[in-house]
């Protein structure tokens, strides 16, 4: 399995017979280097969104289209995206579960807001969610951005996850604070992986809290396009 950051909540992953993009904001990304983009999105299989805001969802359809493969998240979104944008679309909801070749996709809840920005204002794109992704008996949980969340504990009873990445940058996700009481209260996590900082002067720059907050797991900070190998 590799797991490679994108720049802010944009990663590439690597896992069973899926490559799979998530939430791939590669335009306008001040962390992504454009003229690295093919190398981004290489023999990706499909590309998964957690909401509608314009830094997680903003290229997913015109990669979509540019690469010939599926997006898959929440109903309403990818049903109004395959109507307007032509895509090719998977749309379930929270709950349900989508199999990727020999990989499983569940959607989870994350509580946050979902849009996208419309001439008269904000336009609802249906719910905020994340993902639990499944393969051979290991699983990532991918937070979205989300706040903590009592969810969290059956989360962990159900899906049981090694590997969690967790917006952990503040204001409009959890902090590292909030990320650590999260992962020390509701998981068993082995790696952690934290994402949504160091995009903008306004979010965390650092992970160190994170680090500090939970010895015994192995905390990476990710490096654009380098490849992490669990």
């Amino acid at each position: 399995m590799n797991i490679t950051w994108l720049g802010h909540s944009s990663f590439r992953i690597e896992i069973g017979d899926q490559i799979l993009l998530i939430d791939p904001w590669l335009v306008g990304n001040p962390m992504f280097p454009e003229d690295r983009k093919d190398e981004a999105i290489s023999g990706a299989t499909h590309i998964l969104v957690s909401h509608g805001h314009d830094d997680h969802s903003g290229n997913a359809a015109d990669l979509a289209k540019e690469l010939n493969i599926p997006v898959v998240g929440i109903y309403d979104l990818i049903t109004w995206w395959q109507e307007a944008k032509g895509i090719n679309g998977i749309g379930f909801n929270k709950g349900g579960t989508v199999t990727l070749g020999n990989v499983r996709v569940t959607l989870v809840n994350a509580v946050h807001s979902s849009s996208v920005s419309g001439k008269n204002g904000p336009v609802y794109t249906g719910a905020e969610g994340g993902f639990m992704i499944e393969h051979a008996g290991r699983t990532i949980y991918f937070s979205g951005d989300t706040d903590v969340m009592a969810d969290m504990g059956w989360f962990n009873e159900l899906h049981r996850p090694e590997i969690g990445i967790l917006a952990a940058g503040g204001h409009f996700t959890m902090d590292m604070k909030r990320a650590t009481f999260a992962a020390r209260k509701f998981f068993d996590f082995k790696t952690v992986i934290p994402c949504h900082y160091r995009t903008f002067p306004l979010l965390a720059q650092s992970a160190e809290l994170l680090k500090e907050g939970l010895p015994g797991v192995n905390v990476i900070e990710p490096e654009v396009l380098e490849p992490i190998a669990l």
